[in-house]
């Protein structure tokens, strides 16, 4: 390069220090200038400016670097969110809510600084109606802990996606889990929501109160926060479907000499109408992680974990005509988990399968990428995305929610290792173009993140896109919600 190129090149490095810099100085200026406010609407124990606590609340269970607020904040109720909103508004300062933290796709990083509102302190089940079969909670209840408040009414919350996460932030990512092949994702379950919008607007998207089954009143603005990331707004309480406890539950596993007899027998299950509550996808090396992590000794082969749910009389046929189709693909004898004690071993394993992952090679990290397809592709993606990675020398367990065509492949790498990191990167690219041709989606449950944006755009397109944006622009014009999420900056 000519020595005048260099220095040019060299002087837009600088400048770009420069407005680094001055940006970043500008915006911890307006955050001092702003703490006593903060102080004055939550309280002095609920405003943080540790380095301890802003690191933990500027990173997920992702791969993706930590980016720490500049402050994190702890309102007790949604009058205090809506004030904080109000100084964030003026200030311009960005807001990322933050529930637990368990996110898979960099959703809570501060890529831009400014407040982290972490909602843990609004912890309270508001409003149970068992005859009506819905509750109301605020955003730091937990699935869990919904599910032991509900204990002793008969009642539960089946959407199960794995980890302990805040109900509202479920409903913030759009989760499902391993019962929405009967139960449905948030979407299905999400009845009405409260949220606080950027100016600090309290607003509720199906009508205060309301929590109807149904409804055709105007436009579906619960479905449009459900799955927004925080883009939007922060969700401060929200308003689910419940269902009865079944009468008997009980789980096998089917093991089977290959993949692809494995994910015809699910594809065959689900065409017969059989309505089975779960059915899980294993691959060889993610069942040998989980025998080895679990302490449990199933062959290692594909494999599926099943779940029925129903009267005996009701689950004798299903188990009946399930055995069937999978006996006609070679799938060994059912290995049954009877007793509630067996049954959450089982699935505890299952929902392990992150933590099996990491336990096979000490000192790398892993990387969750999921897709989903129709059905009627869901036994091609798996084959030819276990040969990519054959081909390309990566190790890459796969499980998956295949009674809705949707899996996941937990990548290990050695963050060290550059040429092993990029390598998984395309790995994952290839993986979402491959959903993408098959009609299917980058991500049916992760969400979009800092990960996915150039790949929403593929899925999307352009017309698609601008919409997208518009409603970004309408809802938070100056850009503060959760920015640097879902769009790619610039590119309506």
């Amino acid at each position: 390069m000519a020595p005048s190129r260099r220095m040019t090149s060299y002087s837009r490095y600088l400048l770009r220090c420069r407005q680094i810099n001055w940006a970043s100085a500008t915006r911890g200026a307006a955050v001092d200038s702003v703490l006593s406010a903060f102080r004055s609407i939550c309280g002095e124990d609920g405003v943080s400016v540790g380095r301890p606590v802003r690191e933990h609340h500027g990173r997920d269970e992702s791969s993706h670097r930590c980016h720490p607020p500049d402050v994190v904040l702890f309102p007790r109720c949604v009058e205090e969110v809506s004030a904080l909103a109000k100084v964030c508004y003026k200030h311009q300062l960005p807001m990322i809510p933050f529930g637990t933290g368990t996110g898979l796709e960099g959703g809570v990083s501060a890529v831009q600084g400014g407040v982290c509102v972490s909602l843990r302190n609004m912890d309270q089940v508001l409003h149970l109606h068992q005859e009506d079969f819905d509750v109301t909670v605020e955003p730091g209840v937990t699935r869990k802990a919904l599910n032991v408040y509900l204990r002793d009414t008969g009642l539960w919350f089946p959407v199960d996606p794995g980890a302990d996460a805040s109900l509202c932030g479920m409903a913030a990512t759009g989760a499902s889990g391993t019962n929405a092949v009967r139960y449905g994702t948030m979407k299905e379950n999400v009845l009405n929501l409260e949220v606080v919008l950027a100016d600090g607007t309290i607003m509720h998207t199906a009508g205060k109160g309301r929590r109807s089954r149904k409804t055709s009143a105007g436009y579906n603005l619960t479905n449009l926060f459900v799955g927004s990331e925080g883009t939007l707004g922060i969700i401060t309480k929200t308003t689910l479907r419940l269902y009865g406890i079944p009468e008997t539950m009980v789980s096998a596993v089917c093991s089977f000499p290959s993949v692809q007899a494995a994910v015809d027998s699910t594809v065959q299950i689900l065409q017969t109408g059989i309505p089975i509550a779960r059915i899980e996808f294993l691959d060889d090396a993610m069942i040998d992680a989980c025998n080895k992590f679990s302490s449990l000794s199933y062959p290692v082969t594909p494999t599926l974990f099943l779940e029925f749910h129903g009267s005996e009389q009701s689950l004798n046929e299903q188990i009946r005509t399930t055995e069937t189709i999978t006996q006609s693909n070679g799938g060994a004898e059912f290995q049954w988990a009877l007793d509630a004690e067996t049954r959450d071993r089982l699935w505890k394993a299952r929902h392990n399968a992150w933590y099996a992952c990491l336990a096979i090679q000490s000192g790398c990290k892993a990387y969750s990428t999921d897709v989903c397809v129709p059905l009627s592709r869901l036994p091609q993606i798996i084959v030819e995305t276990k040969k990519d990675l054959i081909e390309n020398r990566l190790t890459g367990p796969i499980v998956g929610h295949v009674g809705d065509g949707n899996f996941h492949c937990l990548l290990l790498m050695d963050p060290d290792d550059q040429e092993e990191v990029h390598r998984v990167h395309l790995f994952t690219e290839r993986l979402a173009r491959r959903a993408l041709a098959m009609d299917g989606t980058c991500t049916g449950e992760h969400g979009v993140g800092l990960g996915k944006r150039g790949l929403l755009q593929e899925e999307m397109g352009p017309a698609t896109m601008r919409v997208m944006q518009g409603i970004k622009d309408v809802l938070d014009p100056k850009n503060l919600m959760n920015p640097g999420k879902v769009l790619l900056p610039g590119k309506p």
